[in-house]
C-alpha cells in the first residue's frame, strides 16, 4: 500500500490510520506542528534514522514500516529463484529450535573443516562485492551443511565447525540486515551467537556480538546496540594484552557498529569515543585489513566519521571528511556505503547533481546493494518529487531501476 510513497506521505498514512493529529504526533516526538507539516508534505527532508526511529515509535510502527523495508528481492543469475523465503525456512527450521537431530535425513558424508572454510570464504568474498542474491542463494544449502557438519563432530574439531556455522549465521544477518529483513536478521545473529559461545572463540564470539549489534541497529534499538557494544569491548579487552591482527580487527569494528549506534541515539560523546578508541586501535593493527571480513583499518574508521556526522546533523564535516576520503582499497560493499553517505551530504548541502553522480558511481560498482539501499531510495524519490520540470534522463533511468517515483 505504501511502496510508492515518499517518506513524509508514509509518515501521513500512519498517522491518519492511526486516528491522531499532527498536533498529538508532533508533540510526542517533542517538535512543531510547522514541522510535521514540512516533512509530511514533502517540503522538508528527513534522512536521520534517530528522529525516524521516534516518529516510528509515536505511531506505534516498525522502522521498518517508515522506511519501507523489506523490498522484493530480485532474481539475479547469481541468485536464481531462491531467496528470501528459502533462507527464512532454514532459519525457522522448527529441528533445530527444538534441539532435534537435524542430520539423520543426510546420506552423506559431512563437509570437511577445510571445505567449510574455503565456502565460508567464498559467500563472504561475494557478500564484500555485494552480490547479495549469491550469498543469499548460497546460505540456503550452505547452513544445512555447517549444521550437519557440527552434529557429527567431537571435541576441538565441533568447536571448529560451530565456529564456521556462526560465522555463516552472521552473513547471513548481515545480508538480510542490507535486504531490510531486520526480524530474520536477527533470527539468524541470535543463532548466530549460540553456536559462537560453543566454539569457544572469543574472537568468533566478539565477531557475533557485533553482529548482535548490527540487528538491533536495524530495528531502531540505538541505546541497547550502545549498550551491547560496551559488554563486547568489556569481554575482548582482556584478550588485547598480547592480540593478534584479527582480535584487534573484531574489536576495533565493533567500536565502528557502537559509534553509530550512539550517533543514532543522539549520544554525540559516546559516539566520538568509539570512534577515537576504534582510530587508536586501528593505528595499532597498522593499516587497512580484511581480517574475518571486518575491512577494518584506518579507511574504515574515516568512513565511519562521516557517517555518524551525517545521523548528527553535521553536514558541513561530513563534506569536508567525506569527498577526499580515498576508498579505492576498500571492499566494494564498503565503498559504496560510503559512496551513498557522500551522496547524502551532498544532497542536504543542494548539490544534486554531484550527488546524483556518487548514487550512478555507486550503481555502476553494486547495483544490488544500491538498488536495496533505503538511502540511495529515498534520495532518488525525493529528487525526482521536488525537481522542477521533468527529471534528467539519468535520474529517471535510476529511478526506473530502484522502482520508485
Amino acid at each position: 500500500m505504501t511502496t510508492q510513497l515518499t517518506l513524509g506521505e508514509r509518515i501521513a498514512w500512519y498517522r491518519q490510520r492511526r486516528g491522531l493529529t499532527q498536533e498529538v504526533i508532533a508533540g510526542r516526538v517533542g517538535r512543531t506542528v510547522d514541522w510535521l507539516s514540512k516533512i509530511e508534505n514533502g517540503r522538508m527532508d528527513l534522512d536521520r534514522l534517530s528522529v525516524l526511529s521516534a516518529l516510528a515509535e509515536a505511531l506505534d510502527v516498525s522502522l521498518a514500516d517508515l522506511i519501507d523495508e523489506p523490498r522484493l528481492m530480485e532474481w539475479t543469475e547469481g541468485s536464481g529463484q531462491q531467496t528470501v523465503p528459502a533462507l527464512r525456512s532454514v532459519l525457522m527450521d522448527y529441528r533445530h529450535v527444538t534441539g532435534m537431530n537435524i542430520g539423520t535425513e543426510r546420506d552423506h558424508e559431512p563437509m570437511s573443516l577445510d571445505s567449510l572454510k574455503y565456502a565460508l570464504d567464498d559467500l563472504w568474498d561475494g557478500y564484500q562485492r555485494a552480490k547479495f542474491g549469491y550469498v543469499v542463494s548460497r546460505l540456503v544449502d550452505f547452513i544445512p551443511e555447517a549444521r550437519y557438519s557440527v552434529s557429527t563432530q567431537s571435541g576441538d574439531a565441533r568447536r571448529t565447525a560451530s565456529g564456521r556455522l556462526a560465522l555463516a549465521y552472521q552473513l547471513a544477518a548481515t545480508v538480510l540486515t542490507k535486504l531490510g529483513e531486520a526480524d530474520l536478521a536477527w533470527n539468524a545473529s541470535n543463532r548466530g551467537i549460540e553456536a559462537a559461545h560453543q566454539s569457544e572463540n572469543p574472537v568468533v564470539i566478539g565477531s557475533l556480538m557485533r553482529s548482535v549489534a548490527h540487528s538491533l541497529l536495524s530495528t531502531g534499538s540505538y541505546a541497547e546496540a550502545v549498550n551491547l557494544t560496551n559488554h563486547a569491548a568489556e569481554f575482548l579487552e582482556p584478550h588485547l594484552v598480547k592480540p593478534g591482527a584479527t582480535l584487534l580487527s573484531v574489536y576495533g569494528t565493533g567500536l565502528l557498529a557502537g559509534s553509530m549506534a550512539a550517533a543514532r541515539n543522539d549520544d554525540r560523546s559516546t559516539a566520538r569515543e568509539f570512534l577515537d578508541v576504534a582510530e587508536r586501535t586501528a593505528t595499532r593493527l597498522g593499516r587497512d585489513a580484511n581480517y574475518l571480513w571486518t575491512a577494518f583499518g584506518p579507511t574504515n574508521v574515516g568512513m565511519h566519521r562521516v557517517s555518524t556526522a551525517m545521523e548528527l546533523g553535521d553536514v558541513q564535516q561530513a563534506l569536508n571528511l567525506g569527498p577526499a576520503l580515498d576508498t579505492s582499497g576498500a571492499t566494494t560493499e564498503r565503498r559504496v556505503r560510503h559512496a551513498l553517505e557522500v551522496a547524502r551530504a551532498l544532497s542536504t548541502a543542494n548539490r544534486r547533481e554531484e550527488a546524483l553522480a556518487e548514487v550512478l558511481g555507486a550503481e555502476q560498482l553494486a547495483p544490488e546493494q544500491v538498488r536495496y539501499h533505503f538511502l540511495s531510495r529515498h534520495l532518488v524519490q525525493t529528487w525526482v518529487r521536488t525537481q522542477k520540470g521533468k527529471p534528467s534522463h539519468q535520474l529517471k533511468g535510476l529511478a526506473d531501476r530502484l522502482r520508485v517515483t
